[in-house]
């Protein structure tokens, strides 16, 4: 695995310093390419084609910055591009388009990325429209084609909370597709293990509310009032105070909900309100009849997330040294955290890691399916180590 980030201004330029530094002159079966949005993705795309090579498989989306040992903080605007190859590594790609209109079958389309992989060890990657709403039926979708006994990690692309329109990419030296409302599925087989890790750091406050009315990602009743209502009460505002999305955003971030889950609690970020019918508004799921917290952290507690997310991984690993590691991180905890927090997650992931490459994107959410969780998570961090 290889690691190549560029802070350049000119996107053709930043994509060639990238792709060069990431392949290092040898041959890549795949290549990953994160990047914040952007009016022409040509240039940038036109020079990574250019710099990964024949029958490189290339991947990507827009992101909300990158998490890179390069630029710890920083403004996360650059460009990362990431490599993977060698002997015993296979990798197989496939997109579903127009995911919106059917989110499982979606899921399947593009779990048909494991489709000829045929070596012992094998992963699904999920790169999806951040936008789209309901992932869980994504998840769900693939988790059908894969089966239980295959991990599946990805992330959701972001487009630095704009909320208007984030990008997949999907070709190879040949040409590359720049996508919207899609998923991009990529098989990963290897014949060296692969593990994943999952962690975020929050804990529960208070006493649980019971999620009486809610579809999809729209919670309309806490506790049979409105949800609105109730959250605001949790943490001590009042609707004087809060009268439209972009003010529930400023305190929503750092007071998320979690989902009991037999191994822990899965997160949902509020990302606004309709503030006429009292509802909250999730970009995933908060499935009706579920228990749901608040939640609290600081920025220590944050930290230690990502360290044992990482650790998981390594640790799944069985003693095999890690060649990489993918992380997938929430866009939340990045604005949490702030640029000197940042720096202390890169830190103490590097920590664990040492001198093993590693990289990703920040998130609009988290994709790690595990035994009693649906496989949609926010405010996560999710890696994948291979050995």
């Amino acid at each position: 695995m290889g690691v190549g980030h560029s802070a350049a201004a000119d996107l053709a330029a930043a994509g060639a310093e990238a792709v060069t530094a990431a392949v290092a002159g040898r041959d890549a079966a795949l290549v990953l390419v994160f990047c914040p949005i952007q009016e022409d993705y040509a240039p940038l795309l036109d020079a990574v084609r250019a710099g990964a090579g024949a029958g490189t498989a290339i991947a990507g989306c827009t992101s909300f910055g990158q998490v890179v040992a390069e630029d710890p903080g920083g403004n996360g605007q650059g460009v990362l591009v990431l490599a993977l190859g060698g002997d015993g590594l296979s990798v197989r790609t496939r997109v579903a388009r127009d995911a919106s209109e059917d989110r499982r079958r979606a899921g399947i389309e593009a779990g048909g990325c494991l489709e000829g992989i045929e070596e012992p060890n094998r992963v699904c990657m999920l790169l999806a429209d951040g936008l789209i709403g309901e992932q869980h039926e994504l998840v769900r979708g693939v988790y059908s084609v894969a089966g239980a006994s295959v991990p599946l990690v990805g992330g959701c692309a972001a487009d630095n909370l704009a909320y208007g329109r984030t990008a997949q990419f999907h070709g190879d030296a040949d040409g590359v597709q720049v996508l919207h409302d899609s998923v991009v599925g990529i098989g990963l087989g290897s014949t060296g293990p692969l593990a994943t890790g999952i962690a975020h750091g929050w804990r529960k406050v208070g006493e649980p509310m019971l999620v009486t009315s809610s579809s999809g990602g729209r919670l309309r009743e806490l506790d049979e009032g409105p949800a609105l209502e109730a959250y605001l009460r949790r943490v001590g505002k009042s609707r004087d105070e809060v009268n439209t999305s972009e003010d529930l955003r400023q305190f929503a971030f750092s007071h998320p909900l979690g989902l009991s889950r037999r191994t822990g609690e899965d997160i949902r970020v509020i990302h606004g309100g309709d503030f006429e019918a009292g509802e909250l508004l999730c970009l995933a799921d908060v499935p009706q009849g579920a228990l749901a917290w608040l939640m609290e952290t600081d920025p220590e507690s944050l930290i230690l997330g990502a360290k044992e997310s990482v650790s998981q991984a390594v640790a799944g690993l069985d003693g095999a040294a890690p060649v990489g590691v993918l992380t997938f991180d929430c866009g939340a905890r990045r604005i949490m955290l702030g640029e000197q927090g940042l720096e202390q997650e890169i830190g103490a992931m590097s920590a664990v890691l040492g001198d093993v490459p590693f990289g990703g994107f920040y998130t609009y959410g988290e994709i790690a399916r595990t035994q009693g969780a649906r496989g949609m998570h926010h405010l996560t961090v999710v890696s994948l180590a291979l050995g």
